[in-house]
């Protein structure tokens, strides 16, 4: 018997489950440590209210793969935010319909 394909309610969700399960299996670091991690994300964010599964399930998982990868030396959170503006400029000032491109670094 097969297992039901995860689903999601974004892309982003799904996108984000998969960069955290791709960089897991690159060994960039152990599930169970993450898993600790995310619980503890989750546990903080849900303190003043109950969380709903969605966006806010996938912001405190974000978070968490942000801070573990500044955290491991992997990503930096400055590179990080560097990056999500890049990005933000980006989709801003694209076309409708247009695929959404970084600008090349100079």
């Amino acid at each position: 018997m097969t297992q039901p394909e995860p689903v999601f309610e974004t892309p982003w969700h799904a996108q984000l489950f998969a960069l955290t399960v791709h960089l897991n299996e690159a060994g960039h670091f152990v599930w169970a440590d993450w898993a600790d991690r995310f619980g503890a994300t989750l546990k903080r964010h849900g303190v003043n209210k109950n969380l709903n599964g969605g966006d806010d399930y996938f912001k405190a998982w974000l978070e968490t793969l942000e801070t573990y990868l500044d955290q491991t030396g992997a990503a930096a959170s400055a590179e990080v935010e560097t990056t999500r503006n890049a990005w933000a400029q980006a989709y801003q000032t694209t076309a409708h319909g247009a695929p959404v491109k970084l600008p090349a670094e100079s």
